[in-house]
């Protein structure tokens, strides 16, 4: 299955999400915050990015920026993963590159297809 890296500083939020993914047979790598989170990908390169927003120092908006604005990692789909649920948060975040965004909680079913449908191109 996929190599998926999520970034999150909250370890309630790391765990569950490596829970719905490693049930389905995906292998998860952890970082938690945006600056680590990207050297994380650029060192790893994973299938795909599920990124928080709201995390000390790098943030996830900026951090998907440098990771879709970098050839390296560019190829990475971005799906950003946040309690932000405003429209122009979700506008925003496209504008930085992200292909998707899920609100939190996130439910499983919803996790998976939008990372199938972002895997698949």
């Amino acid at each position: 299955m996929a190599r998926i890296l999520i970034v999150d500083d909250s370890p309630t939020e790391m765990y569950k999400l490596t829970e719905m993914l490693e049930k389905h047979g995906h292998q998860v790598l952890k970082a938690e915050n945006g600056a680590d989170g990207v050297a994380l990908a650029r060192q790893e390169k994973p299938d795909a990015v599920l990124m928080d927003i709201v995390m000390p120092g790098l943030n996830g908006f900026q951090a998907t920026r440098q990771l879709t604005k970098d050839a390296e990692t560019g190829h990475i789909p971005v799906i950003i993963v946040t309690t932000k649920d405003q429209e122009t948060d979700k506008v925003w975040g496209k504008r930085q590159g992200a292909r998707d965004y899920l609100t939190k909680p996130v439910d499983e079913d919803t996790l998976l297809k939008t990372l199938s449908a972002v895997l698949a191109g």
